[in-house]
């Protein structure tokens, strides 16, 4: 099944991506620790993650053109957090510092015997945007506008400028925030983790509740991502159901697998792939990203992307 909607061509950048990024304090453990209990930690690293500065990182790492738009504390952390970005060639000429604010951060507790992980994070308010301070200017120039709706007026504002000019609207979502229902009718790709559905509509059934979001809110593509188990697509009145790929060498971390999934989803349909390619590219990079500790450590490059999908 081809994607419902066409990409413009001749636009400067693949994707242009709004919303978080972090910097990760990642710590290992042999086993989750219990309430009220002490554990020694095997191993602890500092990395940088957030859902959409780690989505365009990935797809930089595919040869896609992509620019991030976000802030970042005035502290070390922020600098380190741009820094990455730049080192991986995502253009953040829209990235921004904010005087007295705190960089987001996230400690993540990671399980050694399954790299499942817990996040615990923090944003600060002072790194929200109002509507009226978005770089709409740009908006016009990219192919995909991808998004997490943390500041969701903010981010409506900038992907209606977006749709107007062609751009396919995608979203990464798992929270619902303030002026989120704004924000969803401008959406062409609704992916989320697999709870979230039934949290936004009050449906427990997950097809069904896939089929009330394209209902109620009219996205083309809704999805949700099923952690080991793949995915499951609603295009159209299709649903494809996508197992999987076992992690390479055994799972280390599944922090920024999701993001992972939006990076090959993305990339399939940059590729001009079907849903159905797009779907098993998506799982193929969220197993490659689970190979080692860290959002982005792992995530793959085309050869490595192709290798998995053929074996």
């Amino acid at each position: 099944m081809q994607f419902p909607f066409k990409l413009i061509v001749n636009k400067d950048y693949d994707a242009i991506g709004f919303g978080t990024n972090a910097v990760d304090y990642l710590i290992q453990v042999p086993e989750y620790p219990a309430y009220n209990s002490k554990i020694e930690l095997d191993n602890y690293v500092q990395m940088a993650g957030g859902e959409i500065a780690s989505t365009m990182v990935g797809l930089r790492r595919l040869e896609r053109k992509t620019a991030y738009i976000g802030r970042f504390g005035m502290d070390a952390a922020g600098e380190f957090g741009l820094r990455t970005l730049i080192d991986e060639n995502v253009n953040v000429e829209h990235a921004e510092r904010i005087e007295g604010a705190q960089t987001q951060i996230a400690f993540i507790i990671i399980d050694a015997r399954t790299g499942e992980r817990t996040v615990i994070w923090k944003r600060d308010d002072k790194l929200s945007y109002a509507p009226a301070e978005v770089p709409t200017e740009i908006a016009g120039r990219t192919k995909i506008f991808h998004a997490t709706p943390h500041d969701a007026a903010a981010c409506a504002r900038f992907a209606k400028e977006a749709k107007q000019n062609g751009a396919v609207i995608s979203i990464d979502i798992d929270n619902i925030f303030e002026g989120l229902q704004e924000m969803l009718p401008l959406v062409d790709i609704f992916i989320s983790s697999a709870e979230f559905p039934e949290r936004l509509v009050g449906i427990s059934d997950r097809k069904k509740a896939l089929r009330e979001i394209k209902a109620r809110y009219g996205c083309p593509v809704a999805g949700m991502t099923l952690g080991e188990k793949g995915s499951l697509i609603l295009c159209g009145d299709n649903f494809i159901e996508t197992g999987g790929y076992a992690v390479p060498g055994g799972c280390k971390d599944t922090t920024g697998a999701g993001d992972a999934f939006r990076v090959g989803f993305l990339f399939g349909l940059l590729k001009g792939e079907s849903v159905e390619t797009a779907a098993k590219m998506a799982n193929a990079v969220a197993a490659l990203k689970c190979r080692a500790v860290g959002a982005r450590t792992a995530l793959p490059d085309e050869n490595e992307l192709l290798e998995l999908m053929r074996n």
